[in-house]
């Protein structure tokens, strides 16, 4: 019997999803085609894989047996084809944004591997990025692992890259623009907005909270979320609230930027691929990040969440 790697990919993507909408949109493609390849995939087993009704789904003993096992035929699957790619196909890489320090090691590493395709784009979130990732819409994200499902985490493949300071960005006229830096004592006095309700960005969301619960901060309610720059400027004007971010973002003209201290929170970014990636672009891309000094540098008595500080060794 011979079965289509694209049959188990969409099962794998409903066994995780127990959704079949929410499946359909995580890879791209109709419900109604989604479903018929469930049937197929079950007709050709002989075997029902999910117990359907009205308000749920869930694995039946057959579809949960076959899991495991279709994610590792899955995982050497995409290994064999990314072997046989080699440079032949482009490097997709996330930066989640045009205004982060990260961009500029693109300039690099294309210097370092010429002959590699490296395609960028700035999507946003890492929740997003690994979601294409998985998809096969992108190659390489970067951002917080240790918020994403675990689930998540279990199919990809992470290194550390960069230890960030965390920041407030600020109208010029907040009362903590005065300030040269904003002990997390004095942020709670005011509301923070962690961009809750962006599904791009849960894992920052998820770091937004943890820091509140640490530092006893009061969060800001959610908001509908701006994209780009110059949409964050007119966010801040009309909210008029501290957005939590970290360093290493470009200049905003029109806010101001403070650090948060006493201790300094961090946020642990990674460089995160598929598993059994290999591309020329990829080591370009990890040797220009190894050439930047200090990224990795802790300042001291600063504050990580156990998670995160867990990656770390």
């Amino acid at each position: 019997m011979d079965i289509n790697p694209r049959l188990l990919r969409v099962f794998v993507a409903v066994a995780e999803e127990l959704h079949f909408g929410r499946a359909a949109a995580r890879l791209y493609v109709a419900q109604q085609a989604l479903s018929r390849d469930i049937r197929r995939l079950e007709e050709q087993l002989g075997a029902t894989l999910f117990a359907r009704s009205t308000r749920q789904v869930q694995l039946t003993p057959a579809g949960a047996n076959l899991l495991p096992s279709a994610r590792r035929l899955l995982a050497v699957h995409d290994e064999l084809v990314a072997q046989i790619r080699g440079a032949a196909g482009p490097l997709l890489v996330d930066f989640n944004s045009a205004g982060s320090a990260l961009p500029r090691h693109l300039i690099r590493a294309r210097e370092l591997a010429p002959e590699a395709e490296i395609v960028a784009r700035y999507h946003g979130g890492l929740a997003a990025g690994a979601a294409a990732i998985l998809a096969g819409a992108a190659d390489v994200s970067f951002g917080r692992f240790a918020g994403l499902d675990p689930d998540v985490r279990t199919r990809l493949a992470q290194t550390p890259v960069r230890l960030q300071p965390l920041t407030v960005i600020l109208p010029p006229e907040h009362p903590l623009a005065e300030l040269p830096e904003v002990p997390l004592s004095v942020m709670a006095g005011f509301p923070l907005d962690i961009m809750a309700g962006n599904p791009a960005t849960t894992e920052w969301t998820d770091l937004g909270r943890r820091l509140a619960e640490e530092f006893g901060l009061t969060l800001a309610a959610p908001h509908a979320c701006p994209v780009g720059l110059d949409e964050l400027l007119v966010y801040l004007r009309r909210h008029g609230e501290p957005v939590l971010s970290s360093v290493g973002w470009a200049d905003l003209q029109g806010a101001v930027v403070r650090p948060l201290v006493d201790p300094v929170p961090l946020s642990l970014v990674s460089l995160v691929h598929r598993q059994g990636l290999r591309h020329p672009g990829l080591t370009a891309l990890f040797r220009a990040i190894a050439e930047e000094d200090g990224w990795m540098d802790r300042p001291p008595g600063s504050w990580l969440p156990p998670l995160d500080e867990s990656l770390l060794g």
